[in-house]
């Protein structure tokens, strides 16, 4: 992590309590965001984090407690806010796209299914995005629960967060002519109002059918 990096990383931290006591840190907060990084960025197992970073139990402690009290959660969205502002775009989305991808896993239980359609065992993460492609809500569940269920636990209570989204992409795994279910459920429990173009007219094929979700 370079200098100004951590500029912008240190402020969005917990800041530590000294009246609570406890042992002075032995290692600085910074040389334990780098041992995280390092760990995402090169897939290497905890245990085998190289020797001139943080001991791999000490880091994974710290990414255990920041993932428990919600600061990984606010240094993301502030740190989205900030992109988004210097685009000169509002903090706040008023426009998203929702899409979800099944990956290959062996680990997990009963989070482990099959997706007939893509003929993948494993897990299936549902993202929601902005315009500029930054996320803004993931979930990851079964592979084998559809796009459309998926889709639920993803919009659900989105706008309580993101007062201002009024419109969601989505292609036809979603909504389409054999299963418009979805569109019962968002005009039910969300009051979402759904409208489908004229195929073709935002540039795709016919058969692609790319919807946009209004939020009403």
């Amino acid at each position: 992590m370079t200098d100004g990096q951590w500029a912008v990383i240190e402020p969005l931290l917990p800041v530590r309590d000294p009246r609570r006591g406890g042992r002075p840190l032995q290692y600085s907060r910074r040389l334990v965001i780098d041992t995280i990084l390092y760990v995402l960025r090169t897939g290497t197992a905890w245990r085998h984090v190289p020797h001139d970073l943080v001991p791999w139990d000490v880091a994974y402690r710290w990414f255990r407690c920041w993932s428990a009290d919600g600061t990984w959660d606010r240094v993301h969205d502030r740190l989205r806010d900030a992109v988004r502002v210097a685009e000169g775009r509002d903090p706040q989305p008023s426009a998203a796209v929702l899409d979800s991808q099944t990956a290959h896993s062996h680990q997990g239980g009963e989070a482990i299914g099959y997706d007939a359609g893509k003929r993948t065992r494993g897990r299936k993460r549902h993202v929601l995005v902005d315009t500029c492609g930054l996320l803004l809500k993931a979930v990851v569940h079964s592979a084998s629960i559809q796009e459309r269920a998926g889709a639920k636990l993803v919009l659900t209570g989105i706008t309580e967060t993101f007062p201002l989204l009024g419109l969601v992409w989505a292609d036809a795994g979603y909504v389409n002519r054999v299963d418009a279910g979805l569109l019962a459920w968002a005009r039910t429990h969300a009051r979402y109002l759904f409208d489908r173009p004229q195929p073709g007219t935002l540039g795709r094929p016919a058969w692609y059918d790319f919807l946009p979700l209004s939020f009403g």
